[in-house]
């Protein structure tokens, strides 16, 4: 496997609210790895993306590394891994005024050299397969977002969802409640196929069709990352903008 991943905080932006993590597990042979876009005052939001995305990554790839022998039940791992993650963003929310309300996505998981890939989100940061054989781009998570709610009821269309006024608007976050609901994946990735995890700063921006167009043209991680990159900052880029590419 080949993995890279960046973040910058864009055109407009003072502070940059997102993070990401990518750790390769030896004894596992696999990359565990998370990416979370913050919410809240520039303080806030940047601490509860930090946290729990240390957080989450240090729970898995810990129980990954026991030295107690065990069968690793993915799901429940990812998900104690997310509660950890939010309990931890919750708990430092009360600490001080500064960072009430403080929140974060997260979209993450870990990724093994046979192509077993298990995922979970929470939020609008989203995880993408391109499938190299068929040149195609597939949306694996949902977004947990005010503008999925109306498109999934038929209130507006997909295209109407770009350019909401509110489309910025999740209703699922870390750090914001003392319990969070996530959303778990499966996946299995092809021999060339590749991952991309992608904060929204990048999705509203750059589209799945350019993604895949880009991915095909540029199929090294590091190369992908910066031409990805590249278009979302040459375009303005409102936002804090965070891609990590796992390539099998």
């Amino acid at each position: 496997m080949k993995f890279f991943g960046m973040t910058d905080k864009g055109k407009v932006r003072q502070d940059n609210q997102d993070s990401f993590i990518i750790e390769y597990c030896e004894p596992k042979d696999c990359v565990v790895t998370a990416l979370c876009d913050g919410m809240g005052g520039a303080k806030a939001g940047g601490l509860a993306s930090q946290l729990s995305n240390k957080e989450f990554v240090n729970y898995v790839y810990g129980k990954l590394t026991s030295r107690v022998s065990r069968t690793i039940d993915y799901k429940r791992l990812l998900m104690d891994a997310c509660a950890d993650a939010n309990g931890v963003a919750f708990e430092y929310s009360k600490f001080d005024e500064a960072y009430s309300g403080m929140g974060t996505t997260l979209v993450g998981g870990v990724i093994k050299s046979n192509g077993e890939g298990y995922l979970i989100n929470v939020g609008d940061s989203r995880a993408y397969q391109i499938l190299k054989r068929y040149d195609t781009i597939i949306q694996i998570t949902r977004d947990h977002s005010l503008v999925e709610d109306l498109v999934e009821y038929g209130a507006i269309t997909k295209e109407q969802a770009k350019n909401h006024p509110q489309r910025n608007i999740i209703t699922r976050a870390l750090g914001s409640e003392a319990d969070v609901e996530a959303d778990y994946y499966e996946i299995n990735l092809a021999a060339g196929d590749i991952l991309i995890l992608c904060s929204d700063g990048l999705s509203n921006i750059v589209s799945d069709e350019e993604m895949l167009d880009y991915a095909v043209e540029y199929p090294e991680p590091e190369i992908l990352c910066r031409a990805l990159m590249s278009k979302a900052l040459n375009r303005g880029a409102r936002d804090n903008v965070t891609v990590v590419v796992v390539k099998r």
